[in-house]
């Protein structure tokens, strides 16, 4: 989160549920089975709930990822709608590096909510984005937490998007993480997993552990030859790829009644072979290319 916060959008730019119900059912009759309500924050919606329900109500897996601060007031409303996978941003077992992230003190209430859902019998992955300088001394202990628990982390690379600093300085790769991992663990023990198909995960396991580890190595291993994900923005905007700086607008055309499967089927085909187009590592330190991305949090979708 920016030191001054973000700038908040006009109700009127949001989509209301109906159409987030509308525009979810044409992916639906175009071949989608997964969706995943994300952010910002998906629970902050006062209507989150009547949400999630309709969205249940279509022939899909739902999911969600939630910050954790307030997860423990959906757990039944999670199971009335099927929900099982549910995947909590953790940036640090430190709560002092947590407040100076996320600009809230909430690391207390959300590692027991993450408690909470494992013994609910939710499915649980902790997403860790990882940054030199701040918490990649951190490695060792967030894979220890699945020794015990039937708990996945998901290491996830520093990602460029506007505002939020990034540069190579401060990347942690896939290469980094493997190599502070065979520091640690005895080679024979130190397990690779078959990845799913269209998995954006390359994943792990220490021998004997109840549960597992992965990485997400979107900038020094990207995985875009097999991705299939597609993202909608909470403003209705469409984008192809997280890396993407262009956007097609389907809530214009949805609410003024034209076709919108035409856009979207316009989309899904022009998603770059890697990266957005950024092939080479030079491109990544391209500040004008983040600066036309809007930031993470601002996404929403």
């Amino acid at each position: 989160m920016p030191a001054d916060g973000i700038t908040l959008s006009p109700k009127s730019h949001i989509m209301t549920y109906e159409e987030i119900y509308s525009i979810a059912k044409e992916f639906v009759a175009n071949g989608v089975t997964k969706i995943r309500l994300t952010g910002g924050e998906p629970l902050v919606r006062k209507d989150v709930s009547l949400i999630m329900e309709k969205l249940a109500s279509l022939p899909v897996e739902l999911a969600i990822t939630t910050n954790g601060v307030i997860v423990d007031r959906f757990i039944a409303q999670f199971k009335k709608c099927g929900i099982q996978k549910i995947n909590v941003s953790l940036d640090s077992l430190s709560s002092a590096k947590n407040a100076s992230i996320t600009r809230r003190d909430y690391f207390t209430k959300v590692y027991n909510n993450i408690q909470l859902l494992l013994k609910e019998g939710f499915e649980v992955k902790v997403n860790c984005v990882l940054m030199k300088g701040f918490n990649e001394n951190e490695i060792i202990d967030f894979i220890e937490l699945t020794k015990y628990q039937s708990l996945q982390i998901r290491f996830i690379e520093f990602m460029p998007f506007d505002g939020n600093k990034w540069n190579m300085d401060k990347l942690v790769s896939l290469e980094d993480i493997l190599k502070e991992v065979y520091r640690h663990y005895d080679v024979k023990d130190f397990l690779r997993l078959d990845d799913m198909p269209n998995d954006t995960a390359k994943n792990y396991q220490i021998r004997d552990y109840k549960g597992r580890f992965a990485v997400i190595s979107s900038v020094s291993n990207p995985f875009c030859d097999s991705c299939n994900r597609i993202r909608l923005t909470a403003n209705g905007q469409l984008k192809n790829c997280l890396f993407s700086t262009s956007e097609s607008d389907l809530l214009t055309p949805l609410r003024n009644g034209e076709a919108i499967t035409p856009i979207i089927e316009k989309m899904v085909a022009s998603k770059k072979k890697v990266r957005n187009g950024m092939n080479t590592i030079e491109e990544f330190t391209n500040t004008n290319i983040h600066s036309k991305n809007r930031s993470m949090i601002a996404i929403g979708g």
